[in-house]
């Protein structure tokens, strides 16, 4: 019993240190992202919901948004009131619910989004592959994906 003991706290050590590397990592990349500019003027939470909107022709509903923006349903509202003075997004009714409006990408929207995205990817690819091989971005890009898939139900 002692045996087990020790090896879940060394597990629940090793779990936070894992959290702690990868927060910083984060933290770190980004950081260097917005000091380089990547964003081109924008914050990345405004280049998050362009880069969802992307992806989603029919567009999204704001609690939609939710899922890929960090921020609580009032920031999002905002944030989508921002852009769309900015004329990079437009409110649409949605068809399958009178009362409720999808978020799509206006056709600047879409082309600010590449402009953006392209660049950003770049920054990304060579930050990443800096220090880490191939065979390293496989298993990050795997462990990071395994960390919010849905557990198995019990």
């Amino acid at each position: 019993m002692r045996r087990s003991n020790e090896s879940m706290a060394g597990v629940f050590r090793l779990a936070n240190e894992a959290w702690e590397a990868l927060f910083r990592a984060q933290a770190t990349l980004a950081r260097e992202f917005e000091q380089a500019g990547a964003w081109g003027g924008f914050a990345p939470t405004e280049y998050g919901v362009l880069y969802a909107l992307a992806g989603h022709d029919e567009g999204l509903r704001i609690t939609e948004l939710l899922d890929d923006v960090l921020l609580t349903q009032a920031g999002v509202s905002r944030l989508v009131a921002r852009l769309e003075q900015r004329g990079l997004v437009e409110r649409r009714s949605d068809p399958r619910d009178g009362r409720a409006s999808r978020i799509v990408l206006t056709d600047e929207g879409r082309a600010v989004q590449g402009r953006l995205g392209r660049a950003h990817a770049r920054h990304v690819a060579t930050a990443m592959t800096r220090t880490l091989s191939a065979s390293q971005l496989r298993a990050l890009r795997d462990l990071s994906q395994a960390l919010v898939e849905e557990p198995p139900a019990s």
